[in-house]
C-alpha cells in the first residue's frame, strides 16, 4: 500500500444468505449517514479530516485509515490517522508529490472510485509509508501487509482535494462487492465533506481577509498627512494578515523635496534593510505593480511569480535570512500606472506559506494605500498651495505698502517744491527746489527702471537668450562706469583677474547689471581710504566673481533677508545711503536665470563679500 498500513487480528470468512446482505446493507448507510451528519458538523477542515478517518472502521470495515489533503504545490500530505498510534506518528506530516501516486495509480486494479495495488505488482520494490508486522490468511483473497487501497477524493466540480488510504480490513480478506460499494459510497461522501469544509474555510478566510482590506483602508484613510499613513497602516496589516514584520518604503516623487521618502518598520527592527536591498526590492516593485502581482520570496508554486535572476534572489533570501524570516511577500503601492512604493511582509514559520487568497488581499490593500498616499499627498499639496497664495496674498499687500512708501518719499519733496515756486519764494528757492525737484525725479525714475527690470528677470515666460560673454571685460567697462563715483568717495577700486577673456553663455546686459549692482554696493557702502575689490577667478567648469568690500558690513539677521524685495537693513548707517531695496533681489534672479549661485559673506564692522558662481 502507499498511505497507511495497520495490524488487525486474524479472521475466517463466511456465508450468509440474503436478509443478512440486506440487514448489513442498511445497517452501512445508516451508519454513513451518521458519520456524514457529523462530518459535515465539524467546524473547520482539520476536525472534518480527523472525523472522517475515525469513521472508516465502524463503515467500511477497515481498521486503518488515512486522510492526505492535496496543496496547492501538488503535493499530498498526510493529515489524519486512524486506527494504529504507530501508524499515525509515522504518517503524519509526509508529503509525497502527485505524480508518484500517479505512478502508483498505473499498476493498480481500477475499481471505480478505488484503486488497488496488490502487493505482487511492486516488483521487489519496498511499499511507501507503514507495514505492519502481521501474518495474512492462509485463503486464496488473503489481505497482504503490502497491499494498498487507495482513493482520489474529488469535490462535486471534478477536482481533486485529497487521498484517502485504507488498510487491514477485519476479516482478513480483500474486499468484495459489498464492501467496495460502502467504502465508494464514504469516498463519494468524503470528497464532498472535504469540498464543503475547504468552501467553509475558503468563506472565512475571505471575510477575515476583506476585514483586514477594510481595516487597513479604514487606518489609512482617516491619516490625512502624510507621514501617518504607512503609520497608521501597519499595525492593522500585521494582525490581519498574520506576518511578524512588515517594511513599508514609498518612492521619490517629481515635485516633492529630495528625499522625501517615507519608510516605516512594523515592529521597530534593529536590521533595517541595506541600500542593495532597498534597491531591489525597488525594481521588483516597479514590475509587480505593472504586472499587478504580489511577489513571493522564495518563490512557491501557489501563486505566479515574477523571474528574478540569481544574484536577486540571493539577496532577497539573504535579507530574509538577517531578518529572521522564512519566507517574504513584496506587494507593490500603486495608483493607475504609478508605482509609489512597496510593502515587504515576514513570516518566520516556514510551514505558513502564503496562500493565494492572501496575495489577494494584500495587492488589493497595497492599491488602497497607493491611493491613501496619493490622496495625502493631494491633501498636503493643497494646503502648500493654500500657504502659497496667502503668502503671495500677504506679499501683494507689503508690495503695494512698501512701493506706495518708496513712491510717496520724492513725490513729496516734488510737489513741496513745486509749490514754493509756485508762491513766488525768493531768488535763491528756485535754483534749490530745481534741485530737489531732480533728486526726487531720478529717484522715481531708478525706482520704475528698478521695477521694470525686477519683472523682466523675474518672469518664467522670458527664457535667457544665450550668447558668448566676456564676464573680465564687462567687468573692466563697469570699473570704468564707477571710477568717478569711486573718486569721489575716496575709495580704491581693484580688479583681479579680469586680463584674460572668460565666457559665460548668457545675457550680456543682465550680466552687466549683476556687476554694476554688486560692485556699486560694494563702492557705496565702502568709507573713505578702503578699497572695493572684484575678483575673477576660474574654478574648473565654473567661473567665480568675488565682489569685496572694507564697510560696514551686515548683520547675522539681515543677511537672511538681504535678497528680499525692498529690503533696506536695520543698520542706520546703511539705511543713509539711498536706493531702492530691489538691487540684490535683480541680483538673485539674474544668477539663478544663468544657473548660478550667490552668498555673502559678511560681519558687522569687517566688511562684506559676495560670491557669484556661474558655469562657464
Amino acid at each position: 500500500m502507499g498511505e497507511a498500513r495497520g495490524g488487525a487480528p486474524e479472521a475466517t470468512g463466511g456465508k450468509m444468505d440474503a436478509t443478512d446482505s440486506d440487514t448489513r446493507e442498511v445497517t452501512a448507510l445508516r451508519r454513513l449517514h451518521a458519520l456524514m451528519c457529523r462530518v459535515n458538523a465539524g467546524d473547520d477542515l482539520a476536525s472534518v479530516l480527523q472525523t472522517l478517518v475515525e469513521g472508516v472502521a465502524d463503515v467500511t470495515g477497515f481498521a486503518v485509515a488515512a486522510v492526505s489533503y492535496l496543496h496547492p504545490d501538488q503535493h499530498l500530505e498526510v493529515v489524519a490517522v486512524a486506527g494504529d498510534d504507530a501508524a499515525r506518528d509515522q504518517l503524519i506530516g509526509t508529503r509525497t508529490p502527485v505524480d508518484e501516486i500517479a505512478a502508483e495509480f498505473a499498476i493498480a486494479d481500477d475499481w471505480g472510485l478505488l484503486r488497488f495495488v496488490p502487493h505482487e505488482r511492486l516488483n521487489g520494490e519496498v511499499a511507501r509509508g507503514w507495514i505492519p508486522d502481521v501474518r495474512p490468511l492462509d485463503v486464496p483473497d488473503a489481505w497482504h501487509p503490502e497491499d494498498a487501497l487507495l482513493a482520489p477524493l474529488y469535490a462535486p466540480t471534478g477536482e481533486m482535494v485529497g487521498l484517502l488510504s485504507v488498510d487491514l480490513p477485519r476479516d482478513g480478506r480483500r474486499p468484495g462487492r459489498f464492501a467496495r460499494e460502502a467504502l465508494e459510497m464514504y469516498v463519494a461522501q468524503a470528497g464532498i465533506a472535504i469540498s464543503n469544509a475547504l468552501q467553509r474555510e475558503r468563506l472565512r478566510e475571505e471575510v477575515r481577509l476583506a476585514a483586514t482590506v477594510r481595516d487597513v483602508a479604514h487606518a489609512a484613510g482617516n491619516a490625512l498627512e502624510l507621514d501617518r499613513v504607512g503609520e497608521a497602516a501597519v499595525g492593522p496589516l500585521a494582525r490581519g494578515l498574520g506576518c511578524d514584520a512588515v517594511w513599508l518604503r514609498t518612492f521619490e516623487v517629481k515635485g516633492e523635496p529630495e528625499g522625501r521618502v517615507h519608510a516605516v518598520v512594523h515592529p521597530d527592527s534593529p536590521v533595517p534593510p541595506s541600500p542593495e536591498a532597498v534597491a531591489l526590492a525597488g525594481r521588483v516593485a516597479e514590475r509587480a505593480w505593472a504586472a499587478r502581482q504580489a511577489v513571493v520570496a522564495p518563490p512557491d508554486a501557489a501563486g505566479p511569480g515574477l523571474h528574478m535572476s540569481e544574484e536577486e534572489a540571493a539577496l532577497a533570501a539573504e535579507f530574509a535570512s538577517t531578518a529572521g524570516c522564512s519566507t517574504l511577500m513584496l506587494v507593490p503601492l500603486g495608483a493607475g500606472p504609478e508605482c509609489l512604493g512597496y510593502l515587504v511582509l515576514g513570516r518566520g514559520d516556514p510551514s505558513a506559506p502564503w496562500s493565494a487568497e492572501e496575495r489577494a488581499a494584500a495587492l488589493e490593500i497595497g492599491r488602497d494605500l497607493g491611493q491613501a498616499f496619493l490622496h495625502a499627498r493631494l491633501f498636503e499639496r493643497e494646503h502648500e498651495l493654500v500657504g502659497e497664495l496667502q503668502q503671495l496674498d500677504r506679499y501683494k499687500t507689503e508690495m503695494v505698502s512698501t512701493l506706495a512708501h518708496e513712491l510717496k518719499s520724492p513725490l513729496t519733496s516734488i510737489i513741496g517744491h513745486l509749490e514754493l515756486l509756485e508762491d513766488g519764494a525768493e531768488a535763491e528757492v528756485p535754483a534749490m527746489s530745481l534741485g530737489a525737484i531732480e533728486r526726487g525725479a531720478g529717484r522715481l525714475n531708478d525706482l520704475v527702471e528698478d521695477l521694470l527690470l525686477l519683472s523682466k528677470v523675474g518672469d518664467p515666460r522670458r527664457p535667457v537668450v544665450r550668447e558668448p560673454v566676456d564676464v573680465a571685460a564687462v567687468a573692466r567697462e563697469v570699473a570704468d562706469l564707477l571710477a568717478g563715483h569711486a573718486a569721489r568717495q575716496e575709495v580704491q577700486l581693484e580688479l583681479v583677474g579680469t586680463d584674460a577673456r572668460v565666457e559665460v553663455l548668457g545675457d550680456e546686459a543682465e550680466l552687466e547689471r549683476m556687476v554694476v549692482n554688486l560692485l556699486g554696493n560694494a563702492v557705496k557702502f565702502s568709507p573713505p581710504g578702503t578699497r572695493a575689490r572684484l575678483e575673477v577667478e576660474v574654478d574648473g567648469e565654473m567661473l567665480v566673481l568675488r565682489f569685496r568690500d572694507e564697510g560696514i558690513g551686515i548683520s547675522a539677521e539681515d543677511q537672511g533677508l538681504l535678497f528680499t524685495e525692498f529690503f533696506r537693513s536695520t543698520n542706520p548707517e546703511a539705511l543713509a545711503v539711498p536706493g531702492t531695496g530691489l538691487g540684490l533681489t535683480i541680483v538673485q534672479r539674474i544668477v539663478e536665470r544663468h544657473r548660478g549661485t550667490v552668498s555673502v559673506d559678511s560681519e558687522l564692522g569687517r566688511g562684506t563679500t559676495f560670491t557669484v558662481i556661474l558655469p562657464l
